[in-house]
């Protein structure tokens, strides 16, 4: 896979070719490339953006430079230009398995007030933010994306069960984890991680996410009810009815116990 990041400041995507993006990019064949906009700007000074229309605080990049820069590179067969701001929708998880099926992602990094309005319209695939924030330009949401996109390649994690156990993979959050030493400031390790009964472990760690899930992301766990829970064995589908009626969180799953109710049919 390509990945190209358009912008101002090309030195922030060394940070890309360590740890295991590292790896993605020295060991196994995958490539990240840099440009500048500077190169495009048509003036001796390097300056690639000018103040808004209608005045207010600011800078915006000049539609005419990302045209050019987009014009110099390579394109692949499959490919997808994106650009960062805090006005659009956040990247999502199956946003991020999408574009790990891509032989190439063009990141368009901005700064200041952004991107000229027809550049979007005219060379930009999609936007995505963040979260909730405003950060100085679209540099860290690249290296972001690169990372989340980069450990759904083959190979790149040396066990590829650790992304399909991540958070939001399996429609949950993670759960907790632990490791040694077994008591910390008072606090133990669950009993049940301790007990070497992997069945009784599985569980324990998925009614954790679903209650992680339920208290932290409510979007998220209405949606996993609705479309993942009844596919799972009845044991799996205990746990969900446990964190949906905590009186029973003590309890066994009870003997000829059916599953949840399937909702009524349209």
């Amino acid at each position: 896979m390509r990945f190209d990041a358009l912008t101002l400041f090309p030195d922030y995507f060394d940070m890309a070719r360590i740890g295991v993006t590292g790896r993605a990019f020295r060991e196994l064949g995958h490539e990240l490339h840099t440009h500048s906009y500077r190169l495009y700007s048509g003036n001796t000074f390097g300056h690639v953006d000018d103040s808004p229309f209608g005045g207010g605080p600011g800078m915006v990049l000049r539609p005419e430079v990302l045209r050019d820069t987009l014009a110099s590179l390579p394109r692949l067969g499959s490919n997808r230009i994106i650009h960062f701001t805090p006005a659009a929708p956040p990247l999502t998880h199956p946003k991020v398995i999408e574009l790990s099926q891509l032989d190439q992602v063009i990141l368009v990094c901005t700064r200041y007030e952004g991107l000229d309005q027809r550049a979007v319209q005219l060379l930009v695939d999609e936007e995505f933010s963040v979260g909730q924030a405003v950060l100085s330009g679209g540099e860290l949401p690249a290296l972001f994306l690169i990372d989340a996109v980069c450990r759904w390649l083959p190979g790149v994690l040396g066990n590829q069960d650790s992304a399909e156990q991540d958070s939001f993979a399996t429609g949950l959050l993670d759960h907790p984890h632990y490791t040694r030493p077994e008591i910390f400031e008072g606090l133990a390790v669950p009993e049940t991680l301790r007990g070497g009964n992997h069945a009784a472990i599985h569980l324990w760690r998925l009614r954790e996410a679903m209650l992680r899930t339920q208290r932290l992301r409510p979007d998220l766990w209405q949606q996993f009810l609705v479309e993942r829970v009844l596919a799972m064995t009845r044991p799996e589908q205990w746990c969900a009815w446990q964190v949906e009626h905590p009186d029973t969180w003590d309890s066994p799953k009870p003997k000829g116990w059916r599953g949840l109710p399937r909702p009524p049919g349209p």
